[in-house]
């Protein structure tokens, strides 16, 4: 079974049940469904901000039992300082928040499924799967 990196945005429609999640079941069937520390902290972050009770943070948690959460390790980190010089050196920043998603489909070479895939256009050696 093949394994692909889902973007925050993918796992965030997935947890809400977000019809926009429909369009990327195909890439997601018999897959193995992994995500970056980052999205993990995204989403707890989304949580806290909405000062959601311990309920929906509960459901939260569950919900993020379907997915591999891959380490961080010292290549991530140098994948992560690459793709934002090079960015950078193209004149399109992207976030440190896409830069660590992108460093960890990078590092365990997984393409990434995103519904926002500007964020990650221009970054050498990255495969998108998108519908957007």
């Amino acid at each position: 079974m093949s394994t692909v990196l889902l973007d925050t945005n993918i796992v965030s429609y997935l947890f809400k049940r977000d019809t926009r999640a429909d369009i990327y079941a195909e890439h997601l069937r018999n897959r193995e469904l992994a995500i970056a520390v980052m999205t993990v902290a995204e989403l707890f972050q989304w949580a806290a901000v909405r000062r959601w009770g311990e309920a929906r943070i509960a459901r939260l948690e569950q919900h993020l039992e379907h997915y591999t959460a891959l380490p961080v390790d010292i290549d991530t980190c140098r994948q992560w300082a690459t793709v934002r010089a090079s960015r950078s050196d193209v004149g399109l920043p992207i976030s440190p928040q896409d830069a660590w998603i992108a460093a960890t489909a990078l590092r365990y070479r997984l393409p990434l499924v995103t519904h926002n895939p500007d964020d990650f256009q221009q970054i050498p050696g990255l495969t998108v799967i998108t519908e957007a």
